[in-house]
């Protein structure tokens, strides 16, 4: 007996440690089950309204003035001061006297020229008066008319031969062709301002001296500036030509309006665009600075039966998610042209049809989905 009792011992605990083990199993208390819920995804949706859209080109160009002048001189002399001094920045008005050079030498010039076409219009008058004493009240007035102050008038029509000739033979022609040559060089002595701007450049103080070919400074316009836009030829058949567009800076925080006054006719061979010019009108809503960078609006040719949704609600360039029946629906569309910050698509989408317009990771078509523009109309 005792043989067997060390095989009967070990079976008889296993049997009896099993056995306790179920039934302490048996005591504890289940754990209710918890029912699996789907949630919907929250996304930002539009309805979508098939119109026409009008496209949008947002470009930047530098501000330039559309007549820069260089004030070169054609005579020699003293550089004087005129109505303003002559320094960088320095603005005037259209008509103001910018600066001169010194002129007497050349006013004296021009008054003995003129004095030697008074001396012979003298000797030639007592024969016009002889013989032909209708037309001697009219060079009579004329020699009157000559000053030493002011600028020479054109001479009587001649209609007769003979009177002619006595000009000629007098040297009246000749002499009065000198004074206009003189009048024209005393002229070059004086840089008056062609339009409303400032100075940016003065080579040249007041008291240097000054020759000719001798660069004096620069002007420029400040009224009327324009603006070169490179645009990507793929852009430019978009670009209404007819429209305004919006210039932008943000350095400044205003907006002006400029109108495009030509399209260039050259393909810059390194970066595929084509420069247009702005004209911008610069005395309305504050100045433009000569060179400054701006932002440039253009807006486009309209296209007809489409909608505009942000650039990242489109997903490889071909799909679009749409709410429908509470699920995310993946549709595919046409896109008809990609701005900046947006794509405009048309074929695919009809109106009603609410779509998606943000960007959207590890989704699937099918999975429920809610807008948001629903809920806070719920809330």
């Amino acid at each position: 007996m005792k043989k067997y009792a060390k095989y009967f011992i070990p079976v008889i605990i296993i049997v009896v440690g099993f056995l306790a083990m179920n039934f302490l199993i048996s005591l504890k208390k289940k754990t209710p089950k918890h029912e699996i819920v789907i949630s919907s995804k929250i996304v930002s949706t539009e309805e979508v309204k098939l119109q026409s859209v009008v496209t949008n080109i947002s470009l930047f160009g530098r501000a330039a003035t559309s007549e820069p002048i260089m004030l070169n001189s054609e005579v020699n002399g003293i550089l004087e001061s005129g109505d303003i001094d002559f320094k960088v920045s320095e603005s005037f008005s259209k008509g103001d006297l910018i600066c001169k050079v010194d002129d007497r030498q050349a006013m004296y010039t021009l008054n003995s020229a003129k004095s030697d076409l008074l001396n012979a219009l003298a000797n030639v008058l007592p024969e016009i008066k002889v013989d032909f004493e209708h037309d001697y009240r009219v060079w009579q007035d004329y020699f009157n008319s000559c000053t030493f102050d002011s600028k020479l008038s054109p001479l009587p029509e001649v209609s007769n031969d003979k009177i002619h000739l006595y000009l000629s033979r007098f040297n009246v022609y000749k002499l009065y062709y000198n004074v206009l040559n003189l009048e024209i060089i005393l002229e070059k002595h004086y840089f008056y301002a062609p339009f409303d701007g400032s100075i940016t450049k003065a080579n040249l103080q007041a008291g240097s001296s000054v020759r000719v070919g001798l660069l004096i400074g620069e002007i420029i316009n400040t009224k009327e500036m324009e603006i070169a836009v490179p645009v990507e030829t793929k852009n430019i058949s978009w670009i209404d030509k007819n429209k305004n567009v919006v210039i932008k800076s943000s350095e400044f925080s205003k907006e002006w309006t400029g109108v495009i006054t030509r399209i260039g006719s050259n393909v810059d061979t390194r970066t595929q665009t084509v420069d247009i010019f702005i004209k911008v009108d610069n005395g309305k809503d504050g100045q433009i600075l000569n060179n400054v960078f701006v932002e440039v609006e253009f807006q486009g040719k309209a296209i007809e039966n489409s909608f505009a949704i942000p650039s990242m609600a489109l997903y490889e360039e071909s799909y679009v998610y749409l709410i429908k029946d509470g699920k995310l629906a993946r549709q595919n569309v046409n896109l008809i042209r990609r701005e900046s910050s947006r794509v405009i698509i048309s074929s695919g989408i009809k109106t009603g049809d609410m779509i998606v317009v943000e960007a959207l990771q590890g989704v699937a078509s099918g999975m429920l989905a809610k807008s948001k523009s629903n809920l806070s109309g719920a809330n």
